[in-house]
C-alpha cells in the first residue's frame, strides 16, 4: 500500500467536542422575559456581551423590563422578539406555553428556538414532574414548531442566582437536547458565554423530559438545605 492509499484510507481525527461556534454576534430573544427565569438569563447573556431581546404579550412590559436591566437589552412584543432574534429562548410558564408557541409559528419559522420549560405541579407534598402529551414540554415545541429547530436547556438554573448582580460567575452545567448536533453546539457555546457555566450535549429531544423533570428534585434539595443547587456532571 502506498502513502497516498494509507492516507485515503485513513479515518479523520474526531472532532473535539468542547470545539464550539463563536455565538457573540447573534441575537438572542428571551420569550417569557419579564418572569423570573426569562429575566435572568437576559441579564446575564446580556452581561456577557451578548445582544438580548426580551419578549412578551405586552410591549409595555417588555420595555419596563429591559429598561429596568439596562446593558442594551431591547423589549418588544413576542412576535416582534421572535422575527428580530437569531436565537429564542422559551422561558414562558408551563400553562402558557402550547398557546404561546402556537401564536408565533410564523415568526418562528427557520428558527434556533430553545426550549426551557418544566412542565411542573405543585401539591402539598412539593413539586412533581408533568408528562405532557408529546413527552416533554421540548418534544411539544417540536410538534407546535415544524419549521424551527428545536432544541432543550437551561432547564436547571436558579432564577435568584442568574439576577444577583452580586454573583460574577454560576458554576453549573447547562445539558442541551436536540436532534441537530450542529443546532446543539450552537446552544452549548451560548451557554458558556455565561461565566461559570459548560454547554453538555446530552441526547436527542426525546430524552427531554428527564433532564425536565429533575427540576422538581432540586426544589425539594433547596427547601432542605437552603440552596440554590444546580447541575454538575463529572469526569468530562
Amino acid at each position: 500500500m502506498t502513502s497516498h492509499d494509507a492516507a485515503a484510507t485513513s479515518k479523520p481525527a474526531p472532532k473535539d467536542p468542547w470545539e464550539l461556534p463563536d455565538v457573540s454576534g447573534l441575537v438572542v430573544g428571551v420569550l417569557g422575559g419579564t418572569g423570573d427565569q426569562g429575566r435572568g438569563l437576559a441579564y446575564r447573556l446580556a452581561r456577557a456581551g451578548q445582544k438580548v431581546i426580551i419578549g412578551s404579550r405586552a410591549a409595555e412590559r417588555a420595555e419596563q423590563a429591559a429598561g429596568e436591566l439596562g446593558l442594551g437589552i431591547r423589549g418588544l412584543d413576542n412576535a416582534g422578539c421572535s422575527r428580530e432574534s437569531d436565537i429564542v429562548i422559551v422561558a414562558v410558564p408551563w400553562e402558557g406555553h402550547a398557546k404561546t408557541l402556537t401564536a408565533l409559528r410564523a415568526e418562528l419559522a427557520g428558527k434556533l428556538v430553545v426550549d426551557c420549560v418544566n412542565p411542573l405541579g405543585f401539591d402539598k407534598r412539593g413539586a412533581f414532574a408533568l408528562v405532557p402529551e408529546e413527552g416533554s414540554a421540548a418534544q411539544q415545541a417540536a410538534a407546535l414548531l415544524p419549521e424551527s429547530r428545536v432544541t432543550a436547556a437551561f432547564h436547571h438554573l436558579s432564577a435568584v442566582l442568574l439576577q444577583d448582580p452580586e454573583i460574577t460567575e454560576i458554576e453549573t452545567d447547562v445539558m442541551v437536547l436536540g436532534e441537530d448536533r450542529a443546532d446543539c453546539e450552537t446552544v452549548q457555546a451560548l451557554a458558556g458565554r455565561i461565566p461559570g457555566m459548560r454547554g453538555v450535549f446530552a441526547g436527542r429531544l426525546r430524552n427531554a423530559h428527564q433532564v425536565e423533570s429533575l427540576v422538581a428534585n432540586l426544589i425539594s434539595v433547596n427547601r432542605r438545605y437552603k440552596a440554590h443547587a444546580g447541575v454538575r456532571l463529572t469526569d468530562i
